[in-house]
């Protein structure tokens, strides 16, 4: 951190993104009045090859690496990413970086926009571009069809006219103030999240101890452990957002988390799913990791492999 009351903060530059990285600003800036906060907005590989599906391109990472490097090479204080986005391996997670803060969460659930579920006629065509929507929506309605969809929310939602459905997540559209455009919200018996949607993920260089400082202000401490446990989970796994994989921890009453999580085959035939209630003080990481290795014992690597 170079002047103490100016920092620049790394973002995508779509229309989401923009908005996750002025309200990251506009708490950063209530919790230290008088800071100067300005945008760096990058381009990314992921926002650029929309001809791929996600998981052709790499899955996880697509999306961030190029606005990590600005952080890296000191253009930049701060990066801010949809949590979904940052890898969760620990071999494919950037050196030199550290998650500094996440914000409160957001709806971490996905939205059909066209139809809702039940009003989808048989042999439908629903449009989404991930495998875990697809795979869980499989297991719901296997009369379905599915197609492929890229782009930003706004491309997604206009894509609606064209399928019986489209899945965006429903945080997108409430943060784009376009939550009316949702048909249904997807409960997460029906369709599990993806790890760490609806929430953001603020990060810092680890060395950077004046702006890591300046960031945990901002940061929710149950929201921070549910995605640590969400992420511990994927870990596990080894992949990222290509798997048909989701998982979902909120928190109990008594500070603990409720950890669900789903593994599935891409065609939806065979889905499984575990739960574990964390109890308060556990570390949350090690607990997705261990409901990871559960779910694979369980059958989760034949489902893997196949």
């Amino acid at each position: 951190m170079g002047d103490p009351g100016r920092i620049a903060v790394a973002t995508r530059g779509s229309r989401l993104a923009r908005w996750q990285a002025e309200h990251v600003a506009g708490r950063l800036r209530e919790a230290h009045p008088g800071l100067e906060v300005e945008l760096l907005i990058v381009d990314t590989y992921g926002d650029r090859a929309l001809d791929r599906p996600i998981w052709e391109l790499g899955g996880q990472g697509v999306f961030v690496k190029e606005v990590q490097a600005a952080l890296l090479d000191g253009r930049a204080d701060v990066a801010v990413h949809s949590a979904k986005d940052l890898p969760s391996s620990p071999s494919v997670m950037t050196p030199g970086l550290v998650i500094g803060a996440v914000p409160q969460r957001g709806d971490p659930r996905d939205a059909l926009v066209g139809r809702a579920l039940d009003d989808i006629p048989p042999g439908g065509v629903v449009a989404t571009g991930s495998t875990r929507r697809r795979a869980q929506l499989a297991d719901a309605r296997p009369d379905l069809i599915f197609t492929g969809l890229r782009g930003n929310i706004d491309t997604r939602v206009a894509a609606a006219e064209r399928f019986s459905a489209v899945v965006v997540a429903a945080v997108a559209l409430e943060r784009l103030r376009i939550g009316g455009r949702a048909a249904e919200v997807l409960a997460p018996e029906v369709v599990l999240p993806q790890v760490g949607q609806g929430a953001l993920a603020v990060e810092c260089r680890a060395d950077d101890a004046a702006t890591g400082a300046l960031v945990a202000s901002i940061d929710h401490p149950p929201s921070a452990r549910a995605l640590a446990a969400e992420r511990g989970f994927l870990a596990t796994l080894g992949g990222g957002c290509e798997l048909p994989a989701g998982a979902y921890a909120v928190e109990r009453a008594d500070g603990g988390l409720w950890l669900r999580a789903v593994l599935a085959t891409l065609d939806g035939r065979q889905v499984l799913r575990d739960e574990v209630h964390v109890e308060a003080g556990a570390d949350p990481a090690r607990a997705g990791r261990l409901l990871g290795e559960h779910l694979l014992s369980s059958g989760g690597s034949h489902v893997l492999a196949g």
